[in-house]
């Protein structure tokens, strides 16, 4: 069971972006960290952003925020979930694979551009299936089924 589920003791961890497929990520992560009564790490890396006379603080601040929107309601929900928010300035990926370590589970959404067979997953979601040190979810938007 441990090989196959990560760290039994570890926190399921949850990359956000704040597009719809990552609030289904979130929505995945918490469900699954309150049926494995696993502490839950929500991640937020950004370094798409201009460097020069960038005000970091106030990026950071605006992150945070941000962070905090999307999570509101699911820790309403799940009130058994300890949740930690980590806001990084780092590449999502490498972020993401070393809150990852130790892990029981890592959950990321993705916007893969789906009309090819091979680019169902984004970028990060495509690095992350090569490398994540345990088990991984990604979790692809919800299409609409008709009646």
């Amino acid at each position: 069971d441990g090989a196959q589920d990560g760290a039994q003791d570890g926190a399921v961890v949850v990359g956000v972006d704040g597009s719809p497929v990552s609030e289904q990520a979130v929505a995945f992560a918490f469900e699954q960290a309150s049926s494995r009564a696993a502490p839950l790490t929500a991640l937020i890396a950004w370094t798409d952003l201009p460097t020069g006379g960038v005000d970091w603080a106030r990026v950071e601040q605006e992150r945070r925020r941000l962070l905090a929107e999307r999570l509101a309601g699911w820790q309403e929900k799940y009130p058994d979930v300890r949740v930690t928010r980590v806001v990084v300035r780092d590449r999502p990926v490498r972020a993401l694979l070393a809150a990852a370590r130790g892990a029981r589970l890592l959950v990321v959404g993705s916007r893969g551009a789906g009309g090819f067979q091979g680019m169902l997953l984004g970028s990060t979601s495509q690095a992350l299936v090569s490398h994540a040190p345990c088990p991984l979810a990604v979790v692809r938007p919800r299409e609409e089924v008709a009646p």
